[in-house]
């Protein structure tokens, strides 16, 4: 078995209801909700590192770079970035190329893991078993379709990942 680090960056996956402001934010207590997924899922091999709690909307350069870093300095050839939806192929595309020797896969959701009936359990499940299977290079899995880095990018029309 590939050993699997995911790198949790926040967006949609990990959006909660926030009673005060009626909305979408992230957990007051700033952790990812995806260790309780993967304990839901049996899944207990993929190390974590809870890099970001952010929309990818407001990532700049900075926050590319800090997953750039986390990716070249983790251990394992496998890697699993979650990631908003919104920005997804943007970072896919910085990535390319500057990660020699590496599987990474990007993924998200289309609705919050809280809310229910969302594609992200689905999603980083499909993304976990890429990451162990796919050849080294930066990909996107969303949707249960694999995306080169060239290629990803979020419909919004659709509200979905397109081929």
């Amino acid at each position: 078995m590939t050993p699997v680090r995911l790198i949790l960056t926040g967006g949609t996956f990990d959006k909660v209801h926030d009673t005060r402001s009626e909305g979408l934010g992230f957990p007051d207590d700033g952790h990812s909700q995806v260790p309780g997924l993967l304990q839901n899922a049996r899944c207990h091999h993929p190390a974590v590192t809870e890099l970001l709690q952010m929309d990818s909307l407001h990532f700049t350069d900075f926050e590319r770079d800090l997953i750039l870093k986390a990716c070249l300095e983790a251990e394992e050839t496998a890697l699993v970035v979650t990631h908003g939806t919104g920005t997804m192929g943007h970072t896919a595309r910085v990535l390319e190329g500057k990660i020699p020797g590496k599987t990474v896969v990007l993924t998200g959701a289309m609705r919050p893991y809280s809310l229910g009936r969302s594609d992200a359990a689905f999603n980083l499940g499909g993304a976990i078993i890429a990451a162990q299977a796919l050849p080294e290079g930066v990909w996107g899995v969303m949707n249960g379709r694999i995306f080169p880095a060239v290629k990803l990018e979020k419909n919004v029309e659709t509200g979905r990942f397109d081929a």
